[in-house]
C-alpha cells in the first residue's frame, strides 16, 4: 500500500513541479499566477506529509484488559484521520510492569507510548523513561479539559509540583454493585428493619455496610449466599486498592507527604481500627476470598453469589451482559460508603506517558491531543471506557451510555491514590504483605500496621526521604 501511495503521489509531484516551471519560465506578473504556484507548494508539502505518516506505525504498551481492545478500535479513526497506524501491545497483568521497565532498559525505543498506572509515574519520570508533557499540555490547554482530580492523580509528578508525565487515559475507581432483586424484596426489608432499626437500602455509611453484609450472609442456604465480594488477595495491589479507601475514611493515612514520617501515622489509632473494620467485614464473603482481586470479585457477582461486591468501575461492563452475568438485569451499582472521618476512594486507570526514548514522539504526541479532544472522549465513552474530560463526564449523554456511570461520576469525586515515588513497588508489597496477614488471622490489625509502619520507614530511609 505504501507503495502504490508512493507512486501515484510521485507522478502528481512530478506534475506539479512541471507546472510550476510553466508558470516560472511564462515571467508571471500576476497575483493570481504568484497565488497558483503557493498553492502547488501547499499541495505537494500536504501530500508529502501524508505519505511519511502512512510509514509510521505508534506501538502503545498497555495490560491486557477490555480498554485496551476499545482503545484498538478507537485508534482506527486516527489512523484514517492521519494516515499513522497505531498497534497496542496487550500484556498480561502479572507480567505488565516487569516487561515494560525490562524493555526500557533492553530495547528503550520499543515503545512510544506507555499507558501505565498512576504508580509508576515517579518510576517513570525520576528513571528518565517518561517525557515532560507540562508545557506541550498546557500549550494545547489540555489540562483545562481534564477533571482536575483526574489530572492530579494520574498526571502529576510529583503531587502538587504542577508538572505533568501523563495523560489520563482509562479513567477508573473502586466501586460496588449490588443484587437490588434481594434489596428490594419486601420480606428482605422487613426482616432487615426489624433487626436492625432501620431500611434496608444502598449503604451510605461503612456501618451500613457490614450490617447488611452480615444480613445477607447466609452460607448454609441452598444455594449458599455470601455477604460481600471484598479485594484481600496478596497478589500486585488487591488488598491494599481495598483497604486503604477504609483507612482513609477512618481517618488514618500513609504518612507524611512533606516528610515522610510515618511511625505514629500509619499505625495510629484510626488506621489500625480501619483495618480490624476490614477484617471483621471479611467474615462475610465467600470461602477463599484470602485470594481474591477484581477478576474474582466479577466472578462472585456474575453467579450471584453474594449480596454486594466491590470491583473496578472497567469491568462491570461485563457484570450487565447478558451472555456473562447470571444476574445481568439484577443489578444496581453504588459509590463507595463513608466513614467516620469522610469518604475517600481508591483510584484506578492509567494515563498514557510518552516514552523519552522514541523516536516518533510529535506523532505519539499528535496522538493524545486527538485522544483528548471533546468528541473523542464520547466516543472512548461509548465503546466502553471511561473519559477524563470534564464535560463528557459531566454530561446527560455519558450517564445513560451505562447503568453504572452516575456512580462512576459520584465516586471520581472522593478519589485518592497510593505512593507516586520510585519505591512505590516495595512499598505496596509490604502492604500487601501485612494487611494479607491480618485477613487471614496472621497477625492482629495492629501487628500488622505497626510492622507494616517500620518497614514503610525502612524504604524511606534508605532511598534518603526520610532523616
Amino acid at each position: 500500500m505504501v507503495f502504490k501511495w508512493f507512486f501515484i503521489f510521485g507522478f502528481k509531484y512530478q506534475k506539479l513541479f512541471t507546472a510550476y516551471l510553466s508558470i516560472r519560465e511564462g515571467n508571471m506578473k500576476s497575483i493570481s499566477h504568484n497565488l497558483s504556484v503557493i498553492v502547488l507548494i501547499v499541495l505537494f508539502i500536504l501530500t508529502a506529509t501524508y505519505v511519511n505518516s502512512a510509514d509510521v506505525t505508534l506501538n502503545i504498551a498497555w495490560a491486557e484488559w477490555d480498554p485496551a481492545n476499545f482503545l484498538v478500535q478507537l485508534a482506527k479513526d486516527f489512523t484514517k484521520e492521519t494516515g499513522i497506524k497505531v498497534v497496542v501491545d496487550q500484556i498480561p497483568w502479572g507480567q505488565f510492569e516487569t516487561k515494560v521497565f525490562t524493555t526500557f532498559a533492553a530495547k528503550p525505543d520499543t515503545y512510544d507510548i506507555v499507558i501505565g498506572d498512576s504508580q509508576w509515574l515517579g518510576k517513570g519520570a525520576v528513571g528518565g523513561h517518561y517525557l515532560d508533557l507540562t508545557d506541550w499540555m498546557k500549550s494545547k490547554k489540555i489540562d483545562t479539559t481534564i477533571s482536575p482530580m483526574v489530572l492530579k492523580y494520574l498526571g502529576e509528578y510529583p503531587k502538587g509540583s504542577g508538572k505533568y508525565y501523563a495523560v489520563p487515559a482509562e479513567t477508573d475507581c473502586n466501586g460496588f454493585a449490588y443484587r437490588k432483586d434481594l434489596f428490594e424484596d419486601p420480606k428482605e426489608k422487613q426482616a432487615f428493619k426489624k433487626k436492625y432499626g432501620y431500611e434496608l437500602a444502598v449503604p451510605k455509611t461503612y456501618k451500613e455496610l457490614k450490617d447488611i453484609a452480615e444480613f445477607f450472609h447466609r452460607p448454609k442456604a441452598n444455594p449458599p449466599l455470601y455477604g460481600i465480594a471484598l479485594w484481600l488477595a496478596k497478589d500486585y495491589d488487591a488488598i491494599t486498592m481495598g483497604f486503604q479507601q477504609v483507612m482513609w475514611s477512618y481517618g488514618g493515612s500513609y504518612g507524611d507527604e512533606k516528610t515522610f514520617k510515618v511511625q505514629g501515622i500509619l499505625n495510629s489509632k484510626a488506621g489500625i481500627e480501619a483495618l480490624q473494620y476490614y477484617v471483621d467485614l471479611a467474615k462475610f464473603t465467600p470461602p477463599g476470598s484470602e485470594n481474591y482481586y477484581w477478576n474474582e470479585s466479577l466472578t462472585a457477582l456474575q453467579q450471584g453469589k453474594v449480596a454486594m461486591g466491590m470491583d473496578f468501575f472497567a469491568f462491570f461492563p461485563g457484570l450487565v451482559s447478558k451472555e456473562k452475568s447470571k444476574v445481568y438485569d439484577k443489578v444496581g451499582f453504588f459509590a463507595g460508603p463513608a466513614g467516620p472521618a469522610g469518604r475517600y476512594i481508591s483510584i484506578g486507570g492509567q494515563g498514557m506517558s510518552v516514552s523519552k526514548h522514541s523516536k516518533k514522539q510529535a506523532e505519539a504526541l499528535k496522538f493524545i491531543e486527538w485522544f483528548c479532544k471533546e468528541q473523542n472522549q464520547l466516543k472512548w465513552a461509548k465503546l466502553g471506557g471511561f473519559p477524563a474530560n470534564a464535560k463528557v463526564l459531566q454530561s446527560k449523554e455519558f450517564q445513560t451510555i451505562a447503568p453504572y456511570n452516575p456512580a462512576f461520576v459520584e465516586s471520581m469525586k472522593y478519589v485518592r491514590d497510593f505512593w507516586a515515588v520510585p519505591e512505590y513497588a516495595e512499598l505496596l508489597q509490604k502492604c500487601q504483605i501485612h494487611w494479607n496477614a491480618a485477613v487471614t488471622g496472621q497477625k492482629t490489625p495492629k501487628q500488622a500496621m505497626d510492622d507494616l509502619a517500620r518497614d514503610h520507614e525502612a524504604i524511606f530511609k534508605k532511598a534518603g526521604y526520610l532523616k
